[in-house]
């Protein structure tokens, strides 16, 4: 099944093969979780069974499958429909810090975690990223969106306008709203007024 691209997998999966199933899962497991845990603001519990949920589409939706857009852009279109949803119906606001979860399971943060922090900066060091996570956190949905997407997911501004069901100028339009509203919350941090 390794050999197999995501197109054939659907395919494969659509008359039922489960071991197509379990290798599509094991390819977009990562992806699926981290995106949903994102979006969802951190709740482990919520984001596990979610990206069950983004699963259980994905394989209903098989035998109807048609490759329209890339793989990973319909995928996570799913996972943000699916996250969306969850967070309607629990009537939840994102207010938790933006952290990425590598396939290590290793945590990692807007910060890039620098190979040596002296004593002394450590202090300023977690203030700031503490700043910056609040900071992404409060952006208001679309935005923050949008900015997991391309910061994340290095999707290009095409791909994030098909996942989120708007123009490529209101992607951009997102993404610089995000980014200004970032640099003023953050300005302190890097020595502007």
């Amino acid at each position: 099944m390794q050999h197999l691209n995501d197109v054939e997998l659907m395919a494969e999966i659509g008359g039922e093969n489960e071991a197509a199933f379990a290798e599509l899962l094991r390819r977009h497991q990562n992806l699926v979780y981290g995106t949903v845990y994102k979006l969802l603001g951190q709740n482990a519990s919520d984001a596990e069974d979610v990206a069950q949920q983004v699963f259980i589409k994905v394989y209903r939706a098989a035998p109807r499958y048609r490759p329209e857009a890339k793989f990973t852009t319909w995928l996570l279109t799913i996972c943000r429909n699916c996250a969306f949803t969850h967070i309607k119906r629990n009537k939840r606001h994102l207010a938790q810090p933006l952290v990425y979860q590598d396939e290590d399971g290793e945590r990692e943060t807007l910060l890039p975690d620098p190979a040596a922090i002296s004593p002394d900066d450590t202090l300023l060091h977690r203030e700031m990223q503490s700043a910056i996570e609040n900071a992404v956190a409060n952006l208001p949905q679309s935005q923050r969106e949008a900015l997991v997407l391309r910061q994340y997911h290095q999707l290009d501004y095409a791909e994030i306008a098909r996942v989120m069901k708007i123009s490529i100028p209101s992607v951009k339009s997102l993404l610089f709203r995000a980014r200004e509203m970032l640099r003023l919350e953050l300005r302190k941090y890097m020595g502007t007024s």
